[in-house]
């Protein structure tokens, strides 16, 4: 009897076990459960219809659909990577790429050449990622991941794709990464190799020299095609039909996870993160031939995939989650100042309300010089004809200018529009860097100086091409500006910059079709994102498969940080320190409830008396006498859960009037 009860309870527990997704099988058989996170960079979800997107709009129909989900502010890939690695906002994270300023680190980049971090740094590299991870003691991301988590349990774990955004997930290296610079790990490098793949072309850099060598006909299997420019050879040309760029890298990893690491690793959760179609939204802007090309490309993907799953018979125990990190915008100025132009035979031409954008740039380094202030944003001359400005009277906001002996630039008879703005090695004690992002700047004021701070907030005040302004909480109550702990930024260990301010944007402006303009670091792109628009932080959610309702849509708030609290949920595993919350309002077999949501609006106070000037002359000539007074305006939803209220912020907008 007494052994027939023990027999009992054992075979009870290990039941339990396997129904709670712990200890992790061999085999998809021994799993519950088994989740992908496909990750669309920069998908609007006013862009998935049934013609560009038959695949997903089908499982949006199908499955659930989250009609108003949240990127993490600032509203960057990499923010945002953090966010879904770990379910938490910045403040607790303490990462705050896409580009950062960290000097005093040292390292490579994974083309094993050395960079220099006295220069603000794009993070989206493996290799950068571990520089700063070893710079952090270790500690790159503060809170534990959602991968990590898994590993313990004993799950498998695949990442595949977009470098940076990607391997952030598992930085740890506890799982397969395949990666658009390397595959990890080094074994199984050498099996694709041995199975007749191509690797990418800098995997033999991220091992000990003779590790691995590529073979002679491997190629360059995650190369991206170069983008097709206007006559001035700088500047993209929106009307180009020969589609994305990035389709045949996109493809050749997601056949290299369907055909080889699913069917014979079997991993129990995976993420696969692409580029588009946001890297084609950044070269062509949104709306245009090559954008919908790269949606077409990415709906053949997961149409590959769920065909993948019906060929493996795993379909039936595989929750499939499709997300972006964030909106994207077309990059512009205001359209009464700079009207859109058409564009034909490689050439800028007359204004046409149908046309393309010809501005939206800023260098606020170089604004702030010639306002008197010392800042430095790490880049060198720029040569940005175009997108720096076209008036309505077809004069530009800057005049190109050519270096005659390298004093400016470094090289004899480069053009330029604006010079270099290098970080010295010995700042002035007044010095500000700026690390230029898109659409939204971090600045760092490194002598902590109030007065200075608050002399670059009053300046940013000003300047019509900024929006809303957050300052570090040690600064105190400053005017016209939200202190940063107010949206999540704020963080412990003072990882953060001192101020970061998003661009101004107009979200009902419309270019080829689609609402939404901003303002951006010269980058010389015609889309952007990072903003605190509402087009930036509004993205993409769409789930499917066994453990979510059927053809239901989602009216809740929710975000990027709920996606890992609720892949935990269904795999059984613990995430303690999220900040997100699972979505079981979508979930079948739950019926916790959900209380909301609320609005908020939050302002700071009005500062008045501004002398307010246009973006039409860098200078500052060109004033709005019509304005005068500058204060920001948040708006936040708020829902109750299992006792706890969870915040989501739709926007932040800086007033003027």
């Amino acid at each position: 009897m007494r052994k027939g009860f023990l027999f009992f309870l054992t075979v009870f527990f290990l039941v339990f076990a396997v129904s709670c997704g712990g200890g992790g099988g061999t085999s998809y058989e021994g799993q519950k459960r088994n989740v992908i996170i496909f990750v669309w960079d920069g998908l609007r979800p006013d862009s998935i219809n049934p013609t560009d997107l038959p695949n997903l709009y089908k499982l949006a129909q199908e499955g659930v659909f989250f009609e108003d989900n949240h990127s993490t502010y600032p509203t960057f890939t990499m923010i945002n990577a953090s966010s879904f690695a770990t379910g938490s906002f910045p403040d607790k994270v303490g990462f705050y790429g896409n580009t950062v300023w960290a000097p005093g680190a040292k390292g490579n980049n994974s083309a094993g050449q050395p960079v220099d971090y006295n220069q603000p740094v794009f993070t989206e590299d493996y290799a950068i990622l571990d520089t700063l991870n070893a710079y952090y003691n270790n500690q790159l991301l503060m809170v534990a991941t959602l991968f990590q988590k898994a590993q313990e349990a004993g799950l498998k774990t695949a990442v595949i794709g977009k470098s940076g955004s990607a391997y952030i997930q598992d930085y740890k290296r506890g799982g397969i990464i395949l990666d658009e610079k390397m595959v990890y790990p080094l074994d199984l490098a050498k099996e694709l190799q041995q199975a007749g793949y191509p690797l990418p072309k800098t995997t033999p850099i991220a091992y000990p020299q003779g590790s691995i060598t590529l073979s002679t006909n491997n190629g360059d299997p995650t190369a991206f095609k170069p983008r097709k420019n206007l006559s001035d050879g700088i500047t993209s040309d929106p009307t180009d039909t020969s589609g994305s760029p990035y389709c045949d890298a996109n493809t050749y990893m997601m056949k290299v996870y369907l055909d080889y690491i699913l069917p014979k690793k079997k991993p129990n959760l995976t993420l696969i993160w692409f580029r588009d179609p946001d890297s084609t939204e950044h070269a062509y802007g949104v709306g245009n031939p090559n954008y919908r090309s790269a949606m077409r490309c990415m709906d053949n993907l997961l149409g590959m995939l769920l065909n993948k799953l019906k060929e493996l018979g795993i379909d039936n125990n595989t929750d499939i989650i499709i997300v972006s990190d964030h909106g994207h915008s077309n990059v512009s100025g205001p359209l009464n100042l700079f009207p859109l132009r058409s564009i034909g035979n490689a050439q800028v031409g007359a204004p046409d309300p149908n046309g393309y954008s010809v501005s939206g740039d800023v260098r606020l380094a170089d604004l702030l010089t010639r306002a008197g202030f010392k800042a430095y944003d790490g880049n060198g001359c720029s040569y940005d004809p175009v997108m720096s400005g076209i008036k309505a009277d077809g004069t530009t906001v800057y005049q190109t200018q050519v270096d005659p002996d390298g004093s400016v630039c470094g090289k004899p008879g480069q053009k330029y529009t604006t010079p270099s703005y290098k970080v010295p090695q010995n700042l002035p004690p007044d010095a500000i860097v700026i690390a230029s992002n898109g659409g939204s700047e971090y600045i760092y004021v490194p002598s902590r100086n109030p007065d200075l701070v608050r002399k670059v907030v009053l300046f940013l005040q000003s300047r019509e091409e900024f929006g809303a302004i957050f300052v570090d909480d040690r600064y105190g109550k400053i005017p016209g500006t939200l202190p940063m702990s107010m949206v999540r930024l704020e963080n412990t260990a003072k990882r953060n910059p001192d101020i970061i301010v998003s661009y101004d944007y107009d979200e009902n402006a419309v270019i080829q079709g689609f609402r939404g303009i901003e303002f951006e670091s010269m980058f010389n792109l015609r889309g952007m994102h990072g903003s605190f628009s509402p087009i930036d932080v509004r993205n993409t959610l769409i789930a499917y498969g066994p453990d979510f309702k059927k053809g239901f849509r989602d009216k809740l708030p929710t975000g990027n940080v709920d996606v890992a609290p609720t892949v935990a949920r269904i795999l059984g595993i613990s995430l303690l320190d999220a900040d997100g919350r699972p979505l079981v309002e979508a979930l079948v077999n739950s019926n916790e409830a959900v209380s909301g949501p609320t609005i908020d609006y939050i302002y700071s106070d009005k500062v008045s008396g501004i002398q307010m000037k246009l973006p039409t002359d860098p200078d500052g000539k060109d004033i709005d006498n019509a304005k005068s007074s500058f204060y920001v305006k948040l708006q936040i939803k708020k829902v109750v859960y299992n006792g706890r209220t969870y915040t989501y912020f739709d926007f932040a907008k800086g007033v003027r009037e």
